[in-house]
């Protein structure tokens, strides 16, 4: 691949996710819906096997997950710079959102436009993930075992919920696959090989064991996030209260509240709550922005490292065919917890009316038989949120 040739890609891969960044309202499980309709179904980056795999083995390492999903995709159209443009594309615009928050307090809560807009995009994520588990449904569960599988680990999750009932599902569909001809033997696609995947994950353990060594200041900072990073299971809403206890001493409860309440509002990853921490925390004197930059990479830094070098352990046990009846399971599972997420929280937060529910419905069949752009779809939404602010 020539130079010409790779700054394309990699230009490619950042304005398709710093889009994405602006709009994927919803949560991880919204985010990949979005990646699944963009990156998949679009634009053909990767097949459906690949980027199923890729969510499986987010959900499996710590870290957070969708901007994990990203990074592989990222890496595997351009390499390591493709993987870091996708990353810094995706999450820019929360952090920005969060740090200015962060400076600015609540000037922007209580906006009638900007409550209807983000609601409107909330019902987007809806008709996105719906047609994620869709899509995903007919390429991993043909078999009556695999919607069995997907089924029951959607139950699992919806009605025994907590903080590793992800890990725990996966855990026992990778059992069951393994241990029975439930699962397809078949060959997975192959997913890209990591170099010095070995160094890396070497790299990730060092930092995480050094940093309980370090207090106070800005590597203090950079050790407590990069700790919380690297010990949480299952996506943003784990990390936040993590995250808050680290700089409870130093941050109001009412910026505490605030911050926690926007993570959850901005579109792109909920880990950079990080970011509004990080410059709520900075003392008097020092950049709110170095200090949420550094929070930020801290927090992120531990699961992208160990997406990588774990990507070469999947791969390499993917040649034992037990262990590829193992990934069919694992890939129903994931189609489960879609579902599940489907369900709560994302259609639980924003389908409170019958216009609610027939804008999805619309939405859903626009997408299902006409196939738009993202894009499309979004400012298509983001003016039903402008016109029901009127109303």
């Amino acid at each position: 691949m020539d130079d010409r040739s790779q700054i394309k890609r990699i230009s490619e891969i950042f304005v398709s996710f710093l889009m994405l960044g602006f709009t994927s309202f919803g949560g991880p499980a919204a985010h990949l819906g979005y990646f699944n309709q963009e990156f998949v179904l679009r634009k053909k980056w990767a097949t459906e096997s690949q980027y199923a795999q890729w969510v499986a083995l987010s959900q499996i390492v710590p870290g957070p997950g969708s901007s994990q999903v990203g990074f592989a995709i990222g890496y595997h159209h351009a390499g390591f710079l493709g993987g870091l443009a996708a990353f810094l594309a995706f999450t820019l615009p929360s952090f920005v959102v969060m740090v200015l928050l962060a400076k600015f307090g609540q000037a922007w809560q209580g906006s009638v436009l900007f409550d209807a807009v983000v609601h409107a995009l909330k019902l987007l994520a809806v008709v996105v993930v719906a047609d994620a588990c869709l899509t995903m449904w007919r390429s991993f569960c043909q078999r009556k075992s695999m919607m069995l599988v997907a089924l029951l680990s959607a139950l699992f999750i919806i009605f025994v919920p907590f903080g590793l009932a992800s890990i725990v599902v996966l855990l026992l569909a990778a059992g069951v696959g393994i241990l029975s001809p439930l699962a397809t033997a078949e060959h997975t696609e192959a997913l890209p090989k990591i170099r010095f995947a070995y160094w890396l994950l070497v790299i990730a353990l060092g930092i995480f064991g050094a940093s309980f060594f370090v207090e106070g200041g800005l590597l203090g900072l950079f050790a407590s996030f990069y700790q919380a990073g690297a010990l949480v299971f299952g996506g943003g809403h784990v990390v936040l209260p993590m995250l808050s206890a680290f700089v409870s001493d130093t941050v109001s409860d009412s910026n505490l509240l605030l911050g926690y309440a926007a993570a959850q509002a901005v579109p792109g990853p909920m880990f950079t709550m990080a970011s509004f921490l990080g410059a709520a925390a900075a003392p008097n004197g020092e950049s709110g922005w170095l200090w949420a930059a550094v929070a930020t990479l801290a927090v992120f830094s531990s699961g992208l490292l160990l997406m990588l070098s774990g990507q070469n352990v999947w791969q390499t046990l993917s040649t034992n065919v037990r262990f590829r009846s193992g990934v069919g399971s694992v890939n129903a599972a994931v189609v489960g917890i879609l579902m599940a997420a489907l369900y709560h929280p994302i259609a639980s937060s924003s389908i409170g009316s019958s216009w609610d529910l027939a804008c999805a419905l619309v939405g859903f069949l626009w997408l299902k038989f006409k196939r738009p752009s993202i894009f499309l779809l979004i400012i298509a939404f983001i003016l039903v949120g402008v016109l029901r602010s009127y109303l």
